[in-house]
């Protein structure tokens, strides 16, 4: 019996690991892939505070180190079921948890949901292997590395016309690609967008293919309506075309919104005793490390209290 087990070993999980493990409680961290996250395949984080400028791995290397020096017990497993234990004695007369992997089964007092979101992807060739190096899912993260140059957002929803509208601020010219002839975010965002001047309307138009070498130099894109192709000059691609929060597991477990975020407040308490969520897979309005970092810290704390 673990007094927290945490699902995932991202910036929100590894924090909640460490500030769980500082309250003197043992933790077991689950993670099907490698630890670190999102983050670390960015190579350069700059939005961090108190931090100027460190690589996506170091950093997620320093938070598990941090965690493992303070006595974290990390497993490379996937968790494929979460249920609650009907001995409640066992739990310190509350409901505890037991935690499925393909490997075997855990018992927890407390679980900890820091599962993440990913960006939903063109699907197209070169994506992957440009990604860090011209194609970037998040516009406040890479922004800046783009300032005075030219750059395509690819979506029509709310994130990109935000993204569009933060970008046209520090770009010479944005290209805003959306696949149907009409915008689906909020009006407000959409007029705001169409009053900046550098900012460009692609409709009707689709990525086809990413080009350059070493970095993004160009798109291949095509007009639906006329079935033709161009080559569209670029230096990066902001893609915004939806994300997708890890939370399969647990949408018949916990309450989630429509999007399949957990619904969680400032607390991370999720709606069934003894579960909390934390970082990108919680409902909220922004999705960065900071808030990450905030969400993990506590999550942890209210475990504590719940124990």
């Amino acid at each position: 019996m673990k007094d927290v087990i945490i699902i995932g070993a991202g910036t929100a999980g590894l924090t909640a690991a460490i500030y769980a493990l500082r309250a003197g409680k043992s933790v077991l961290v689950l993670e099907q892939s490698s630890y670190g996250g999102q983050i670390i395949n960015t190579p350069h984080v700059e939005n961090y505070p108190g931090i100027e400028r460190i690589s996506g791995y170091e950093f997620a290397s320093g938070l598990f180190r941090q965690a493992e020096k303070l006595g974290m017990e990390y497993r490379n497993e996937k968790v494929t079921d979460i249920r609650e234990e009907e001995n409640r004695e066992a739990a310190g007369g509350k409901s505890g948890k037991i935690v499925e992997t393909t490997e075997r089964n855990y018992r927890a007092k407390a679980v900890i949901l820091a599962t993440g979101a990913k960006n939903r992807p063109l699907g197209i060739e070169k994506e992957a292997e440009f990604i860090g190096r011209g194609i970037s899912y998040c516009a406040t993260c890479d922004g800046a590395f783009f300032r005075g140059k030219t750059v395509a957002v690819v979506g029509g929803g709310d994130v990109a016309l935000e993204d569009a509208i933060y970008l046209s601020r520090l770009c010479e010219k944005v290209y805003l690609i959306h696949r149907r002839d009409e915008l689906r975010g909020a009006y407000v965002l959409q007029k705001e967008l169409k009053e900046m001047p550098n900012v460009e309307f692609l409709y009707s138009h689709v990525v086809e293919e990413i080009t350059g070498e070493d970095t993004v130099n160009g798109l291949r894109i095509k007009n639906l309506k006329e079935q033709e192709s161009h080559m569209l000059p670029v230096d990066g691609v902001f893609v915004a075309v939806g994300i997708r929060p890890g939370t399969e597991l647990v949408r018949d477990l916990v309450a989630c919104d429509e999007g399949g975020y957990v619904l969680a407040g400032e607390d991370c308490a999720a709606s069934v005793p003894g579960i909390f969520a934390a970082g990108d897979v919680r409902k909220k309005p922004l999705r960065q490390i900071a808030t990450a970092v905030a969400d993990g810290a506590n999550a942890a704390t209210s475990a504590e209290n719940y124990l």
